[in-house]
């Protein structure tokens, strides 16, 4: 059985229940030499986080590997902080804007980009990692731990390297398995969680190997301010069909030259693009109990319920309901 490393407790499906305080993690001293901070039970730490009354936290551990959904609840100022001389930390963020704010790793510039939508942070063991912000939203992260000498797994001759605020669909899509593991408490599938610990680990060593950019950088697409035009328009209009001359206006280019830097700068045309981008605007609707799938479908531009449901099923291979039921 899944078990909450903070507790010893089987975890809950559910957030923190209202009325009980989530578990308060001090600011960790300045000193960036201090050793590895352990919790009650011999594990190593977590993320630190100050304001926690305004966080929920929910957690469940495997062999080695630890994902740990953390959901701000306030708009204030809130800060993370980590650092493991053994384990690499993952983080994943959702639908997540900041008013003001910035992330560090140890040794990288740090980042003051305010659109943290999708974006991941990568933290390899030995290396501080800061973050805060002031959000114009509540913000929903996840956090995986992974140590990978208990999986079983040497770490590389090659050192793993920090990447701050970048995208990799292939690694994104890895993690946000663990998701569906929050629903599921049996033997059966604390081994395929352990499993996704694995490949994971292994899907950041492809990324080490490789080397990739991120994105933005891919040569021969849009130029980055050209990106953030388009990408924000974009998301101002997910409820709405979008011409492509339209968008090909904004970068001034012909609409057959625009959408083949799109595609190189993103991976998928823009018809694709805003689909995937609307899906997942969908997913983070869901996460919100009061509103209804039907409430859902009608604000994203679905003129029907069934029609909605048809697109997200095939986007994602369940139901808008499925979908909804597997988050808590």
């Amino acid at each position: 059985m899944f078990t909450d490393s903070a507790t010893t407790t089987a975890i809950s499906p559910a957030f923190t229940p209202a009325g009980l305080q989530p578990r308060s993690w001090p600011a960790p001293a300045p000193d960036r030499n201090r050793s590895e901070k352990r919790d009650n039970t011999g594990k190593h730490a977590f993320v630190d986080i100050s304001s926690a009354e305004g966080v929920n936290r929910r957690r469940i551990a495997g062999h080695g590997v630890t994902a740990e959904f953390v959901q701000s609840t306030s708009n204030k100022r809130t800060e993370y902080r980590f650092r493991s001389s053994s384990v690499h930390l993952l983080v994943v963020f959702d639908e997540a804007k900041r008013e003001a704010g910035e992330s560090s790793i140890e040794g990288l510039p740090p980042s003051t980009q305010r659109n943290l939508s999708h974006k991941l942070i990568f933290v390899p063991a030995g290396r501080a990692y800061s973050e805060w912000h002031a959000a114009q939203n509540p913000i929903r992260l996840l956090f995986i731990y992974l140590d990978s000498n208990e999986l079983g797994l040497e770490t590389d001759t090659a050192p793993h390297k920090p990447r701050l605020l970048f995208e990799d669909s292939g690694l994104r899509d890895s993690a946000l398995r663990f998701k569906r593991a929050f629903a599921c408490n049996d033997a059966d599938d604390r081994a395929y969680f352990d499993a996704l610990g694995i490949i994971l680990l292994h899907e950041l060593k492809r990324l080490n190997h490789r080397g990739a950019e991120p994105v933005p950088h891919v040569k021969g697409g849009l130029a980055l301010y050209h990106q953030r035009i388009v990408t924000t328009f974009i998301e101002e209009h997910l409820s709405e069909p979008i011409a492509l001359a339209t968008l090909a206006q904004l970068t001034q280019l012909s609409p057959y030259h625009f959408c083949r830097a799109f595609k190189q700068s993103f991976g998928a045309p823009p018809h694709r693009y805003h689909a995937t981008r609307r899906i997942e605007r969908a997913k983070a609707l869901l996460a919100k109990r009061s509103l209804s799938v039907t409430e859902i479908g009608l604000e994203l531009g679905f003129c029907e319920t069934s029609s909605f449901c048809s697109a997200f099923r095939k986007a994602t291979g369940e139901s808008p309901t499925a979908y909804r039921r597997g988050l808590y």
